[in-house]
């Protein structure tokens, strides 16, 4: 048995693994580490001699894949940007923010449901969890809705679906995650987000409206705010824009000149500034704490994930598994366009069984390679691509389209996660009357994905300027 059949047989356990209810990261190291040892081992003819040799040679391999990977300034930016988050709570901003909301756009139709949309785009600007920001709305948006007559189902799906746009606005942990397992360029990445994640939160926007106007007494405008009431709540939620420049600027100085640092040091700055910002506004030690236990179980949950996959990619390296994917999905006689829509397919039915960090570094490793030898190779340029963009520009485009389809699995029935977190926050609701309220939305996610695919320039037009 060759390398890559051992790769074929190795990758369907770990899939029937996950199916049959293993957390991705122990299934995925598991996995890694078995089939190391046994293509280490079939090296060996398979002397029963020989096996501890490969059993030792595969561990040592395996344990160099945590630190040797992991220990990357880049993954430091991600318990940074989920602590802002936190600290952004209790700082009291998510109310704010929701308020100034509610007096600038509640006066359309559907107009409470638009504003905590744009509330939760504005808090993923400063958060970077789904999870996060789905928890916290939870708290803040659903109880009003709930006061001038919205159906429960729909108050809950509009905060879970809200909450997905923390998953492309940046600070965004998906997309940083991202960027290191195909190495690309993690600036670029988080600025590539904004429009697309704003894009995002409009068609939202409109979905409600429309929503509003076809059904009656669906979701009743909230009027009789002066525009004295207007321009007062917009002080409280300044503080949002300051982290927002601030991360910006460490990312992309968009006056010209060097950026003013890293995207660690940017995270690490705004999480500062979010802290004084939550100690003015009263945050107590218990209230401290629970933001840094909070912050450490997620980040913990998700650099857990990482080794685990990770040493699963270390082994798909020993078995050639992603080239000869690559190779294949070149030879069919299908257009590059119509096997893109068919792996974005893919991963809308994956997405339904895994969690989508554990989605995306299962199978980018052998998927990304593909989708860069469709368009010619990392190396190729604009005039010369399949997809009229270059190497680096399709490597940003496609991330986005990756991460996107994340945030529509973090909806989708049995285990979007979303919608259990707004579940576990509300006791009035259950797990399936937050999947019923999100299903509008599958919609709109998939006009905003139509449209990033046939319009490139929505999603590359930002970073092309950097």
């Amino acid at each position: 048995m060759d390398s890559l059949e051992i790769g074929l047989w190795v990758t369907g356990g770990m899939l029937v693994m996950v199916l049959l209810g293993m957390r991705v990261a122990f299934a995925a190291a598991l996995s890694g580490l078995i089939g190391l040892i046994w293509i280490f081992w079939a090296k060996k003819g398979m002397d029963p001699d020989q096996f501890m040799w490969a059993l030792t040679v595969a561990v040592k391999t395996a344990g160099q894949v945590p630190h040797g990977k992991v220990a990357s300034q880049a993954l430091s930016l991600i318990p940074t940007f989920i602590l802002i988050g936190y600290l952004a709570y209790y700082a009291g901003l998510t109310r704010a923010l929701f308020e100034a909301c509610k007096r600038w756009i509640a006066w359309v139709p559907g107009g409470l449901a638009v504003s905590t949309v744009f509330a939760t785009a504005g808090f993923a600007a400063v958060s970077g969890a789904s999870v996060a920001t789905a928890a916290v709305f939870a708290r803040v948006a659903i109880p009003e809705m709930l006061k001038i007559g919205y159906d429960k189902r729909f108050a809950a799906g509009v905060v879970a679906a809200g909450g997905t746009l923390a998953s492309l606005i940046p600070p965004s942990a998906i997309l940083v995650i991202y960027a290191i397992i195909v190495e690309q360029d993690v600036g670029k990445l988080l600025l590539a987000g904004f429009i697309p994640g704003i894009f995002s939160a409009v068609i939202y926007g409109f979905l409600i409206i429309g929503l509003a106007l076809s059904i009656k007494n669906f979701g009743p405008p909230v009027r009789g705010f002066t525009w004295r009431e207007r321009f007062a709540s917009l002080p409280p939620a300044l503080p949002i824009v300051a982290v927002v420049v601030i991360i910006v600027f460490f990312v992309y100085n968009p006056f010209g000149g060097d950026a003013w640092g890293t995207p660690t040091e940017g995270g690490a700055v705004g999480a500062f500034v979010v802290f004084v910002m939550a100690l003015v506004h009263g945050m107590r030690w218990n209230e401290f704490k629970d933001a840094i236990i909070e912050t450490a179980r997620l980040s913990a949950m998700i650099f857990t994930i990482i080794w685990g996959v990770l040493i699963y990619v270390r082994f798909l390296g020993f078995a050639d598994l992603p080239h000869a994917f690559a190779d294949w999905i070149t030879s069919l006689h299908y257009s590059p366009m119509t096997i893109l829509i068919c792996i974005l397919l893919a991963y809308a039915v994956l997405g339904m069984f895994m969690d989508a960090i554990g989605m995306l570094l299962l199978t980018l490793p052998v998927v990304y390679p593909a989708v860069m030898a469709l368009n010619g190779g990392e190396a190729v340029s604009a005039a010369d691509a399949t997809f009229g963009m270059s190497g680096p520009m399709c490597a940003i485009w496609f991330g986005i389209l990756v991460v996107k389809m994340a945030e529509f699995c973090l909806i989708t029935p049995p285990i979007g996660l979303n919608c259990f977190v707004v579940a576990g926050v509300r006791d009035d609701l259950s797990v399936q009357d937050v999947f019923r309220g999100v299903t509008p939305f599958f919609v709109a996610d998939a006009v905003t994905i139509a449209l990033l695919v046939a319009f490139p320039q929505i999603v590359l037009w930002l970073p092309s300027m950097a």
